[in-house]
């Protein structure tokens, strides 16, 4: 049987299957690429996934991912430790999900990271903790808004990659289909059109405020050549890489 609690590195060797228990996968430093039934999203520092009895479910991390492993045990053990949370903490692992973490869960889990958490006392009460206080919060729920600076965020660290919907649906806590219609719905753009646009934004930030190349430039923002870059630029504003880095600088005269 394995340990209630443990912690877990991934790397870039995938696991994929499936067990008969539920578990909970409490991000705790890097990224840990996770699908769950199809639906992609992403694992990171104080974000939680709940994978469901039977779920197939598909993880590995390309630059390494540190977490925290709740594997719940048995119904008679649920019975045992939740007290008056037994019912919430059932509702709690029949749904596949990815939620961000409150603050005093955040605590909660870094407390047990840093612990003794092969002691059978720490692990028990501990995992009995986390369940109660996540049963509660009803960590499936829905944001009433998109978190579009954090979006803004990881597309700008990211704007030299490939960008998937399926990155940013994990971010915000949704499967891909839920979240790109989420998304038309609050900026009446689709997901890749707003990366597009994003990215273009960044790219003219650079253009007018570093001395970098044109080229590198392209690179940094996702573009494999300049000249779809240059293409990209025309379509968006009208002229050329050149033609906006020298009226940036006519103007700062």
């Amino acid at each position: 049987m394995h340990p209630i609690l443990s912690l877990r590195y991934y790397d870039r060797d995938q696991i994929a299957h499936s067990h008969d228990h539920a578990q909970l996968v409490f991000g705790l430093r890097g990224t840990l690429d996770f699908e769950m039934d199809g639906h992609g999203s992403l694992v990171q520092r104080h974000r939680l996934a709940v994978v469901p009895p039977t779920t197939h479910h598909t993880c590995e991390s390309a630059l390494g991912g540190h977490c925290l492993i709740l594997d719940v045990p048995d119904e008679s053990w649920l019975r045992d430790n939740l007290g008056a949370h037994l019912d919430s903490g059932r509702r709690l692992i029949e749904h596949a999900t990815t939620t961000e973490l409150a603050p005093a869960q955040m605590q909660l889990v870094d407390w047990l990271a840093a612990s003794p958490i092969n002691d059978p006392v720490i692990a028990r009460q501990g995992a009995a903790l986390l369940l109660a206080s996540l049963s509660d919060a009803q960590p499936g729920a829905v944001p009433s808004h998109l978190p579009l600076a954090q979006l803004d965020a990881h597309i700008d660290r990211h704007a030299g990659h490939p960008l998937q919907v399926a990155d940013l649906a994990g971010l915000a806590g949704l499967s891909v289909a839920r979240f790109h219609s989420r998304f038309l719905a609050e900026t009446g753009q689709t997901p890749m059109d707003y990366v597009r646009q994003h990215r273009l934004q960044l790219a003219l930030r650079l253009l007018r405020d570093t001395s970098l190349a044109i080229g590198a430039i392209a690179e940094r923002v996702g573009y494999a050549s300049q000249s779809a870059f240059t293409a990209a630029l025309v379509r968006e504003y009208g002229a050329t890489p050149r033609h906006l880095r020298r009226e940036a600088r006519d103007k700062s005269r």
